[in-house]
């Protein structure tokens, strides 16, 4: 079948390759624009524009993809579908509506429509998620589905780690859905959840919270993201793993005098097993705190 492909994230490009050695490999890879990443604010390519490079496909990467210039690109390709992965951008009409147009979306939809259904069945302490591959409308994540596969949440998962096998997963699942384009059925909208977008202050630890919640917030924004403690004086202390104890300091209290920094919390405790001072590379809770008793 001739597809295009419309992507940006990591999570991305293992699906386009999966996509790109299968018999519906894309004729045309649509992301993003370069645009600044790091501390040092680099001009680099999105994830996918460099896979595409390497898979030696051609690639697109306008200010818009509803733009008139973008749009007649795709249509000389003469897609039969188009295939839509974490491209972060909206597609709007006529596009919607010229093509076939499947989005791998890594939800067990209507259940965490939106920007960051990974992250939030972790913080949500979901114990199953999966991908669905359904056809993009005007909704958010709304349209109707063809293809869902479920995929267990381990206890000690990150967004690292589970997104690894949803990405697999979704891979396998869109080229299976072009392969056989099963009946879709229309998702249920009264048990749609949404999944916004991580904010600043999702990164920041509530130690309002039970240990057990806080926990998962770190655990789901790890290694992308990042959570963040913020400590006496004030500053903001990186924590990339932790690990739920049941005593410690009193709530939003964060000790430093034991073996790791422990953050109090309104249920148990969180131990910080590994810290990110600002500027500075991840370390161990032990290091950080040998660092500070120097």
């Amino acid at each position: 079948m001739r597809t295009v492909f419309l992507g940006t994230s990591d999570f991305a490009v293992a699906v386009l390759e999966r996509l790109a050695g299968s018999d519906h490999a894309p004729l045309l890879v649509v992301t993003r624009p370069d645009r600044p990443r790091g501390r040092g604010r680099r001009v680099s390519p999105p994830p996918v524009a460099e896979a595409a490079r390497r898979l030696g496909i051609e690639l697109l990467q306008p200010p818009s993809v509803n733009e008139e210039q973008a749009r007649a690109q795709i249509a000389r390709r003469r897609p039969e579908a188009v295939c839509v992965c974490a491209f972060g951008a909206l597609i709007k009409e006529p596009l919607l509506s010229d093509y076939r147009m499947l989005n791998v979306h890594p939800s067990l939809l209507p259940r965490w429509r939106g920007a960051a259904p990974i992250e939030r069945a972790i913080m949500a302490g979901d114990e199953l998620t999966g991908v669905s591959i359904m056809r993009v409308t005007e909704g958010l994540d709304s349209g109707p589905v063809y293809l869902q596969e479920t995929e267990p949440i381990d206890p000690g998962d990150t967004y690292g780690t589970l997104a690894v096998r949803l990405e697999r997963l979704g891979g396998e699942m869109l080229v299976r859905t072009l392969d056989e384009f099963p009946p879709s059925v229309e998702q249920d909208d009264s048990l749609a959840t949404y999944a916004e977008k991580i904010s600043a202050a999702d990164r920041r630890l509530d130690p309002s919270q039970p240990a057990a919640a806080v926990e998962r917030v770190v655990r789901a924004l790890t290694p992308h993201i990042g959570a963040l403690v913020e400590l006496a004086d004030e500053s903001l202390l990186g924590v990339r793993e932790a690990r739920a104890v049941d005593d410690g300091p009193p709530a939003g209290v964060v000790s430093l005098d034991g073996r790791r920094p422990v953050l109090g919390c309104a249920d148990g405790a969180l131990e910080l097993l590994a810290v990110q001072p600002p500027g500075r590379r991840p370390m161990s809770g032990e290091d950080y705190l040998r660092g500070l008793r120097r």
